[in-house]
């Protein structure tokens, strides 16, 4: 009787998996990007106030089972605080990021559509806006309207608009150019009816992606206000706050206290980034096919 080679069954019994295209790949990260940013809300949401209330008898702990995180020096749980600082950061960051590029989207378009002399003035707006630091004017305005949440997102606000408006206002720009824009015009349509009817369709796509774009920006910049003391209050469980209380506890060896808040703030951000990045690259028809 003739013996069978085994290595021949294993490579029989292997199973094929199909390599993802790009394409796929892109889909595949951005539904696993969503789902963590979701299931940081729904943790937010649904983690009581008692966790991150003070209990003496549980503080300085180490990261364990129970506490993940650890806890800090008035025994509160730094897991609690940290999912309660990213959905409050979250919260802080897609507001303000939304007035921004609403903003960006209204002087785009402004720019673009009624004359030379706007243009030129938007354009020397958006030229200033850019010449002086983010942190910088962020700062400023929060401080001058007293810090807390109204001042963060204002800051945020005003200060994030000028590289999206240039963006779309190059957008508005090559679409005034295009056929049927002209032949609306030869029908006698008027300018806004044409912004409203031809140009601001195709600016929709621009506005989501420039939305979550922005997002990892606001949420970065409003972390850094709040951590030089300009930002939210002490008593809103805030990840600049947690970072900032930290810091002097570093020193005593209490390294959990900054190491997770800081490193899920990292994960959040890019988590948005790759959504970001993903949804540009499948609504663009020119790469989202590749």
């Amino acid at each position: 009787m003739k013996s069978i080679d085994p290595t021949i069954v294993k490579k029989k019994t292997l199973i094929y998996i199909p390599k993802l295209n790009r394409r796929q790949r892109t889909i595949v990260s951005t539904v696993f990007a969503a789902m963590l940013l979701l299931a940081i809300i729904l943790g937010g949401l649904l983690i009581s106030n008692e966790r991150i209330t003070t209990n003496l008898e549980i503080r300085n702990l180490s990261p364990s089972l129970e506490h993940p995180f650890g806890t800090d020096w008035l025994g509160r749980d730094m897991f609690a605080r940290t999912i309660k600082g990213l959905t409050l950061s979250l919260g802080v960051g897609i507001t303000a990021a939304a007035f921004s590029v609403l903003i960006a989207l209204a002087l785009g378009m402004l720019a673009a559509t009624m004359g030379k002399r706007i243009d030129a003035l938007i354009s020397w707006l958006i030229d200033l806006f850019l010449s002086v630091p983010h942190l910088v004017s962020l700062i400023l305005i929060a401080f001058t309207l007293g810090g807390g949440v109204k001042g963060v997102v204002v800051g945020v606000a005003l200060t994030h608009w000028p590289s999206l408006a240039r963006v779309i206002r190059a957008e508005v720009m090559q679409l005034r150019s295009a056929e049927f824009v002209g032949i609306s015009r030869q029908f006698g349509k008027a300018s806004w009816w044409i912004a409203t009817r031809h140009i601001f369709p195709h600016l929709i796509p621009q506005f989501f992606v420039g939305l979550v774009l922005l997002f990892p920006h606001a949420v970065l910049h409003e972390a850094a206000v709040t951590f030089l003391g300009f930002g939210l209050s002490p008593q809103q469980p805030a990840i600049g706050i947690i970072l900032s209380e930290s810091m002097k506890y570093l020193s005593t060896g209490m390294w959990w206290l900054a190491f997770f808040p800081g490193l899920a703030l990292l994960i959040m951000v890019r988590s948005f980034d790759i959504l970001g990045d993903n949804l540009h690259m499948l609504i663009d028809p020119h790469r989202g096919h590749e």
